[in-house]
């Protein structure tokens, strides 16, 4: 329905979201979308570079009347979260997204849509590409990389931007102004196994699909199922009765895991059957108000060569049931805000190797090295190594900023009610920039998106629309030059 998409309005948005989106544009594999916007400044004769780790920056000059007004830099992130339904085929390396209209929502077919934040990138080549919009003079910043690490936030120099004011197009509810986020920092626990000769008769796949997933920051105070933690409960029921074979779980750190499948044998199977239809069926009755398509399977498979050893499955069981996962602690200070949480993001057991991904998430940073002091403790007592990389700072919120003044006026007076204003449990790019930028006066709002990083991401067509119109007023207001 890409014809359909094109011709909502604004059409100018949408047919460059619908370009953008038919370029693949995974985390760490973003040349081709680099290239894209290249060709666009090139196409618009805009004053276009790509700095040293891939970040695209373009500027425009302020539209007749405008001269005097304080510089602003437009800023979006160009990668996309890239989940799929298991039964979906889609390659993110060569496709572009299948798009369709649902009422008054775009989405993608069985994949992560890619609204976020390629709807902040449209919305910015749009307004580069027009003649006819009244703006000061304007940098627009398109940063590579924020899903997986932030690198290209992290990888900007001081020197390159010159605007006084940034404005991030990354959040995700259009009643919404964001002055403040969490930092995080990635954990990865592996160990190696000795694997063990399967003796067994049969084997069994267990399977736990169909939880909403969504966002690890945004979503994880919701309850949703994680699909690694609940494939763990099984196991450890199942842990007198199996050998674990192998187990993959979840995929990225930032997505909640919404599909874990394990291999294990065992000799008595009735035994095994009656188990887990019990606790399978005590998952399915406790979460059934949040996770009404959840779905917990077991089926007979070949057996497998290779299988942990009683020892070591304890171990790993053990482990996987202590590490803490979900909100940690809520801030003292704003309320109904997630100060420190972690996401069980991934769980890999094949081939003698074990390997567990986490990301925490703190809007201090004494929150963020307890938790993952406390997370690397518990992996460590089960034996494994632990690593800790990928940190990057929150963005401390900022009442009296000048710019978040303007757009609280702005709002009312152009939609007759009051924003929120907030700070995210999210990782946005802001706190990252503000570390070469420090006089740079930021703020951060969007159109509304719903079940980002997962493949039931959609966007609302009459909150984008919502979303243009306060930009437009929002670039007509920007204040005097000091």
């Amino acid at each position: 329905m890409s014809n359909a998409i094109r011709n909502l309005e604004p059409k100018a948005l949408w047919n460059n979201f619908a370009d953008l989106n038919a370029i693949p544009r995974p985390s760490k594999k973003e040349g081709k979308v680099v290239d894209f916007l290249m060709q666009f400044a090139q196409r618009h004769k805009l004053e276009a570079l790509i700095d040293p780790v891939g970040n695209v920056i373009m500027k425009k000059p302020a539209s007749s009347g405008m001269e005097n007004r304080k510089t602003v830099v437009l800023q979006s992130h160009i990668d996309m979260v890239c989940q799929k339904n298991n039964d979906t085929e889609f390659d993110f390396d060569t496709q572009g997204i299948n798009m369709f209209i649902e009422g008054d929502w775009v989405t993608a077919d069985g994949t992560t849509l890619g609204a976020d934040n390629g709807l902040g990138v449209a919305a910015i080549m749009s307004i580069f590409a027009s003649n006819d919009i009244t703006h000061p003079a304007l940098e627009a910043l398109f940063t590579v990389d924020e899903e997986t690490g932030m690198t290209g936030a992290l990888g900007l120099q001081a020197g390159y931007l010159d605007a006084e004011i940034l404005l991030n197009l990354d959040t995700e509810d259009d009643d919404e102004i964001a002055m403040g986020c969490a930092g995080g920092i990635d954990i990865t626990a592996t160990k190696t196994y000795e694997q063990h000769a399967v003796t067994a008769t049969t084997a069994y796949q267990l399977t736990v699909k169909g939880l909403r997933g969504g966002h690890s920051g945004m979503d994880i105070h919701k309850g949703y199922g994680n699909a690694n933690k609940l494939m763990n409960r099984l196991l450890f029921a199942l842990k007198d009765e199996v050998l674990i074979a192998q187990i993959d779980g979840g995929s990225l750190r930032n997505a909640i895991p919404r599909e874990s499948s394990a291999v294990v044998v065992c000799d008595k199977s009735h035994r095994v059957s009656s188990l887990f239809e019990k606790i399978s069926d005590e998952i399915i009755n406790e979460y059934k108000s949040v996770e009404e398509n959840v779905e917990i399977t077991i089926e007979k498979v070949n057996t497998p060569a290779y299988c942990l050893s009683s020892i070591e499955q304890e171990r790993l069981i053990k482990t996987i049931y202590a590490i803490h996962n979900g909100v940690y602690r809520m801030s003292p200070d704003i309320e109904d805000l997630v100060e420190t949480s972690n996401n069980l993001a991934r769980v890999l057991v094949k081939d003698g190797s074990i390997k567990v991904l986490c990301l925490t998430r703190s809007a201090t940073e004494v929150g963020k090295q307890d938790l993952s002091n406390q997370l690397k403790s518990t992996f460590e007592l089960g034996g494994f190594e632990v690593k800790l990389d990928g940190a990057y700072p929150g963005w401390k919120p900022n009442p009296d900023s000048k710019i978040l003044k303007v757009l609280q006026n702005i709002y009312f007076d152009v939609f007759k009610t009051e924003p929120k204003i907030i700070a995210y449990h999210a990782g946005l790019e802001c706190g990252i920039l503000g570390t070469n930028y420090p006089e740079m006066d930021m703020i951060s709002f969007g159109p509304t998106i719903q079940r980002a990083h997962s493949p039931d991401e959609r966007a609302s067509i009459s909150s984008t629309q919502k979303f243009w119109k306060y930009l437009l007023e929002i670039l007509k207001n920007i204040p005097l030059k000091s």
